[in-house]
């Protein structure tokens, strides 16, 4: 995939970041891509990237309530949702994390998907306290979804 250099070019980016299609690719055409910032394009690429990373991680979320819903209490399959979780954040952490973002907009962006990691744990660690066996608390504390 060819590092974009157009506000068209990046929104197909962001297309295929958006339909999951070779996501390592995606992040190094990202990683490698250029954009004029400047006032209108900026506005509308910054846009455009959040709510992908925002439906992704929606997706993200989704997936991994069906896969706990799956799992009957299963480990194996309990921590290999946890830790699919969060891969995909530690990912989308990364596509917020490109050069073309000025800097004190990255580190805005990357706060927002730790934020969210944050929140998901605070969650999983509350919802471990109603199961009296301890297990989804342990499996919860020893594989964090927020550790990147």
């Amino acid at each position: 995939m060819k590092a974009p250099e157009s506000y068209a070019e990046w929104a197909d980016v962001l297309d295929a970041l958006a339909s999951r299609r070779n996501d390592a690719e995606v992040l190094s055409a990202m990683q490698a891509g250029t954009l004029p910032w400047q006032s209108g394009v900026a506005e509308r690429f910054a846009r455009r990237l959040i709510d992908t990373v925002n439906g992704r991680m929606n997706a993200a979320t989704d997936q991994f309530q069906k896969s706990m819903s799956r799992s009957r209490g299963q480990e194996s399959l309990i921590v290999q949702a946890v830790l699919s979780l969060r891969k995909e954040l530690q990912f989308l952490a990364r596509v917020m994390d490109i050069p073309v973002i000025p800097e004190k907009d990255r580190r805005q962006y990357v706060q927002m998907v730790r934020n969210q990691a944050d929140q998901m744990q605070k969650s999983l660690e509350d919802s471990a306290r109603t199961d009296r066996t301890g297990k989804l608390g342990s499996i919860v504390r020893n594989h964090r979804v927020n550790a990147f």
